[in-house]
């Protein structure tokens, strides 16, 4: 039973920053696509980045050079280091999981291929004024 755990949201002022994890159980995927999508208010869930299980990344062009998914420590947690956050920012943050790493050769925009990641978290609301 794969278990999805977000943890670190919270309220900031623009230019601050805030660490997501999401404590993951369960799986036992060799070859996966980790994920942190972000739901924000009048939009559909969009992948923000994306790690694989060989470590390669991949963000939006929204948050790149800003935002930095990573895994481990402690093992099977999922980071999402956020900085200069931005009102935009604002919104539920989810992570989730695909047993496949192909998955994360393109970027999610919602629609069908939410359909690709087969376990969610129950997302972390990050608000920033």
């Amino acid at each position: 039973h794969v278990q999805l755990v977000e943890s670190g949201g919270g309220s900031v002022q623009a230019g601050g920053s805030l660490r997501l994890s999401c404590a993951a159980s369960g799986y036992s995927y060799s070859d996966y696509c980790m994920a942190w999508f972000r739901r924000t208010p009048g939009k559909e869930r969009e992948a923000v980045a994306y790690i694989d299980s060989v470590d390669s990344t991949t963000y939006a062009n929204s948050v790149k050079g800003r935002f930095a998914i990573s895994k481990g420590s402690p093992e099977n947690t999922l980071h999402l280091q956020m900085n200069s956050l931005k009102p935009e920012d604002t919104g539920t943050y989810f992570c989730a999981v695909a047993g496949d790493a192909a998955v994360c050769s393109e970027l999610c925009s919602g629609g069908f291929c939410l359909h690709d990641f087969s376990h969610w978290g129950q997302g972390t609301q990050v608000t920033v004024s």
